[in-house]
């Protein structure tokens, strides 16, 4: 008799006492994935959308599987941004969208200028192309009249401004050394910091990885990245020494084929975030500043430069489809810069 009623009723009721664990539907997929393995749980029904808005987003997220075939990830992040603003500029759209039908330009604007304001520029962009995705999929379904594509600004991300943001050498041996390698959750840490350290991997590409995708033998590692890319890197002798150890003495054991697991039962796989807050945690341990997963990506792309590879080593390692996405870490090399640099030819200013 456990259903998604009474699920909520729960979650309600902790959120009205003040509660901070357990509030959301997420927090709960652990318990109910092991209940449901067991067959105590029934497997979760579709329910009607609560509301228009929600039976709205609900086929922006068929849009988006169906005809744009994102990722899961990508598609939760492009319905929270619609669901934001449509909370906002059509609360009550009804069939058909008649306050969809009254959607204007300016609401559109109004919208990105107080998201600008408590956004970074990257964030801003991909809340740009989100309403961009939005508004194209409410004209085909005939929500809107007209296509308000156009109306949508372009963010401009200034990709080249200032230095990557990469951790010296000497930060990142304290983030490693950091690790209690002596307790299952240090060795799996360790792992992780050195995956990210020595391959540049995204923290996504990181959760993902499984035992299936080391080949030990061939001393390689296979990729999932972006857009269903798999591709296939070396594995270093340290980052296989760092996998090994936590493998046999820190990885539990059951027929979970993720090679990250939780250390606190259930063992499921990690979730992107949590090889966020494994850095932080390091960060905390090392007297260091808070920094997420991909500064570390910056540090191995950094690292790389500073020693002479070339710059299409580098987009080789890091996966990147353009050169200029790995031009960054060129401006991080000053004296590679500066035996190129013309000198200036005007007057004192």
């Amino acid at each position: 008799g456990l259903n998604s009623v009474r699920i909520e009723a729960f979650l309600t009721d902790r959120c009205g006492r003040g509660k901070v664990r357990w509030t959301t539907a997420r927090g709960l997929i652990p318990l109910f994935g092991y209940l449901r393995g067991l067959g105590i749980v029934p497997e979760p029904t579709e329910l009607a959308p609560a509301s228009a808005v929600g039976g709205l987003l609900l086929e922006f997220v068929g849009y988006l599987t169906n005809e744009r075939g994102l990722a899961a990830g990508s598609i939760a992040a492009y319905r929270h941004v619609a669901e934001l603003f449509l909370a906002v500029c059509a609360p009550d759209p009804t069939v058909r969208g008649c306050g969809l039908k009254r959607l204007e330009a300016q609401h559109i604007n109004t919208f990105i200028l107080t998201e600008c304001a408590r956004r970074s520029i990257g964030s801003t962009k991909n809340v740009v192309n989100t309403l961009r995705v939005l508004m194209r999929f409410l004209h085909l379904e005939g929500y809107t009249t007209t296509s308000l594509v156009e109306s949508v600004p372009r963010a401009i991300p200034w990709r080249d401004s200032g230095r990557s943001r990469a951790l010296e050498p000497e930060q990142v041996s304290r983030l490693l050394a950091s690790c209690d390698r002596r307790t299952a959750a240090g060795r799996r840490d360790f792992a992780i910091l050195t995956v990210l350290a020595r391959l540049g991997l995204r923290r996504g590409e990181v959760a993902a990885l499984s035992l299936d995708d080391v080949d030990w033998r061939a001393g390689e590692i296979v990729v999932s990245g972006k857009g269903g890319r798999r591709d296939r890197l070396p594995l270093p002798v340290d980052v296989g020494k760092a996998l090994a150890d936590y493998c046999r003495w820190g990885r539990s054991r059951n027929d979970h084929r993720a090679l990250f697991l939780q250390v606190q039962a259930p063992h499921l796989s990690l979730a992107p975030h949590a090889v966020t807050e494994v850095v932080k945690r390091a960060c905390q341990r090392a007297g260091l500043a808070a920094v997420g997963a991909h500064r570390l990506r910056h540090s191995t792309a950094t690292a790389m430069r500073r020693a002479g590879a070339p710059l299409f080593e580098i987009g080789q390692i890091l996966r990147h489809r353009v050169v200029a996405s790995t031009a960054l870490y060129a401006k991080d090399d000053l004296d590679a810069l500066a035996s190129i640099a013309r000198p200036w030819s005007g007057a004192q200013s």
